[in-house]
């Protein structure tokens, strides 16, 4: 009688340009990252594959290293897999690392955390950086974003600064424990890191921020965001070109 092979739990790192997809997670229309990872998975695996993420990216966000895990039967060793599978994906999806880990790893559930970072240019971005940035032709007023930045890390409940769907969550409370802006020239970056994001926190939150700069939101009101729970117009979404999931922390 012929045993059956067990399939394997592999651990996957992968970057892309979110630029050209409608985000990472699948999609009726099939042009998501995972949709074009799945297919070549197909393709060498000779099954259909199923993978698991840390969470999700919007269209047009971007990763340095996105986690992924899934099942599967493959006899030959990990980076013959992980080049088995590059070789067939667009250049814009790179598989950074691959490797097998332990059968009940899950590449969300195991997560402590994440970095995001946003990009920001202010003035007029050239032709060959305003695809990743965010351009905002105005002076900031830096010392009043660093001072809500300060407001804004702990521990909070950020439903002002979330998207609708969010109800869907157990609670809308994180931890931010990093909140960073950094200057080079009019290259601008704002680091975060938490436990977890909410549905286009991050971008909520960098509007928010880049509208305490512009005079368009107070510190008080920053605070009252927190305690109130009530999104206002003066938190922004910032675009989705400038944002890059840096790390997933586990």
């Amino acid at each position: 009688m012929k045993t059956e092979t067990k399939a394997t739990r592999w651990k996957c790192v992968v970057a892309y340009d979110g630029g050209p997809f409608s985000g990472w997670q699948s999609q009726a229309s099939k042009d998501a990252v995972q949709d074009i990872i799945e297919r070549r998975m197909e393709q060498v695996l000779k099954e259909k594959i199923r993978t698991q993420s840390s969470g999700r990216t919007d269209s047009g966000v971007h990763a340095h290293a996105q986690v992924f895990h899934f099942d599967a039967v493959w006899k030959h060793g990990a980076d013959k897999l992980r080049v088995a599978l590059q070789t067939g994906l667009p250049k814009s999806i790179r598989l950074k690392s691959l490797r097998a880990v332990r059968p009940d790893f899950h590449s969300r559930f195991d997560a402590k955390g994440k970095i995001y970072r946003y990009h920001l240019f202010n003035g007029e971005a050239d032709p060959f950086t305003t695809a990743y940035c965010w351009s905002v032709p105005r002076e900031l007023d830096w010392t009043k974003m660093a001072a809500a930045a300060k407001i804004l890390r702990g521990k909070h409940d950020f439903w002002a600064f979330s998207g609708e769907n969010d109800r869907t969550y157990e609670t809308t409370v994180r931890d931010l424990r990093r909140v960073e802006i950094a200057r080079k020239g009019r290259h601008v970056t704002f680091t975060y890191e938490a436990d977890g994001f909410l549905y286009k926190m991050v971008r909520s939150l960098t509007g928010a921020l880049v509208n305490v700069g512009l005079g368009k939101l107070s510190l008080p009101e920053v605070a009252e965001l927190l305690k109130t729970r009530k999104r206002i117009p003066a938190v922004l979404t910032a675009p989705p070109q400038g944002l890059f999931l840096v790390k997933v922390i586990y």
